[in-house]
């Protein structure tokens, strides 16, 4: 294969994807603002960037993978991002849950140098990208879709287009509130079984079983048994992802109760000094306030 691919964020996600690049046989180059977390995949292959603009020089593809608007600000628009190296023809694809007004106003200054933006967030855990079942949802022009598609299917299996940048953004966080709403609901469940007599360890078992059960909670419902020490969605970073759909709710005029709810009980689990743990903690708020227990730490 002759295309190069660049990638800019190589944490938990963005490392597992780049690596997917290469074992696709693509020439690689990235960059991680923490260059030591990228050392397995240089050994893998990678070429390692000195800036992300050195990246955006080199490639005709390139993936980008932040924490939030700032950080995907900090790599795109300083002297060494990615803009300031940007070749005509290449294509951005942004997988961060961010602001769809902040990706709007990238894809306006890409498409400034002749490149296209895709909007391409994913939906998934780290379990579900090494497991090849990632899916992506896409905004933007559909031409530019077709050019980034063999990439796209070298991460994951699933690719459904939206429409223009920004839609997929929204898409993403209207997903994401979903996870923190089901993650109360499943908490709630099951502090009331243990408080009516049932064994905890049963109560989960059952409500795997039943039809509450997503994927989502049946990879996250075991936490409440046992806490993991690396957390696969954090407190800070689902509370970011739920601002994002409290400030586009107030812009439509949209009703989020539930979302302000498990906002402020994650606000109440940092109080308790769980911010580090994964976002299944707010079952520890509710079990303090019900006087059960908390989760086991391992």
């Amino acid at each position: 294969m002759t295309a190069t691919v660049g990638f800019v964020g190589l944490g938990a996600m963005g490392g597992r994807m780049a690596r997917r690049l290469l074992d696709a046989g693509y020439t690689l180059y990235g960059y991680n603002r923490t260059a030591v977390k990228a050392a397995a995949l240089v050994r893998a292959g990678m070429t390692l960037a000195a800036s992300p603009r050195e990246v955006a020089e080199r490639a005709d593809v390139v993936f980008t993978m932040v924490t939030d608007d700032t950080a995907l600000e900090a790599v795109t628009r300083p002297p060494e991002g990615l803009l300031a190296g940007w070749r005509p023809g290449a294509i951005l694809v942004e997988m961060s849950t961010v602001s769809p007004a902040v990706v709007g106003r990238l894809a306006a200054a890409v498409a400034a140098r002749s490149g296209a933006l895709l909007d391409a967030p994913v939906s998934g855990s780290p379990a579900t990208l090494d497991a090849g079942q990632l899916s992506f949802m896409v905004g933007g022009d559909p031409a530019a879709l077709e050019r980034a598609r063999p990439y796209l299917e070298a991460i994951g299996p699933t690719i459904t287009h939206v429409g223009p940048v920004g839609l997929a953004k929204s898409m993403k966080i209207a997903v994401n509130l979903g996870l923190a709403v089901q993650m109360l609901a499943f908490a709630e469940a099951v502090a009331l079984a243990e408080k009516a007599g049932v064994d905890r360890a049963r109560a989960v078992e059952v409500l795997l079983k039943s039809v509450i059960a997503s994927p989502m909670v049946k990879y996250r419902g075991p936490f409440v048994l046992g806490m993991p020490e690396e957390a696969l969605f954090d407190v800070d970073m689902i509370q970011k992802d739920l601002r994002l759909a409290l400030d586009m709710a107030r812009a439509s005029g949209v009703a989020l109760p539930s979302v302000s709810l498990t906002h402020e009980l994650l606000t109440a689990a940092k109080g308790l000094g769980l911010a580090k743990y994964d976002f299944a903690v707010v079952f520890d708020v509710i079990a303090n306030l019900s006087n059960l227990p908390p989760t086991k730490k391992l």
